[in-house]
């Protein structure tokens, strides 16, 4: 394998971590609730890793690849907008709490 295909697969293994993290963390969070939780984390792994795996597919030039993970990148950030939306509006109305 070349240094090129090594560095291509390295990205695609870094892709997959952040992937598997936000599981990790989605467990941990749950574990400690004792209920079904999704935190924050567990939206930024997601772009992260949907990013790298994103840029892999491109390389490695994969169309369904390339449409899962945009699809999906689109789905995190609208994720994390509505959570920042959600802080903001709290933050400027404090009788909302």
């Amino acid at each position: 394998m070349v240094l090129t295909e090594k560095a291509w697969v390295a990205i695609g293994l870094a892709g997959q971590f952040f992937f598997t993290m936000r599981f990790v963390v989605q467990w941990i969070a749950t574990e400690k609730k004792r209920k079904s939780v999704i935190p924050e984390s567990f939206w930024y792994f997601s772009i992260f890793g949907s990013l790298i795996l994103l840029v892999y597919s491109l390389y490695r030039k994969d169309p369904v690849f390339i449409l899962g993970q945009a699809f999906g990148t689109t789905v995190y950030l609208r994720n994390l907008f509505f959570i920042h939306k959600e802080k903001k509006d709290a933050a400027s109305d404090p009788a909302a709490d």
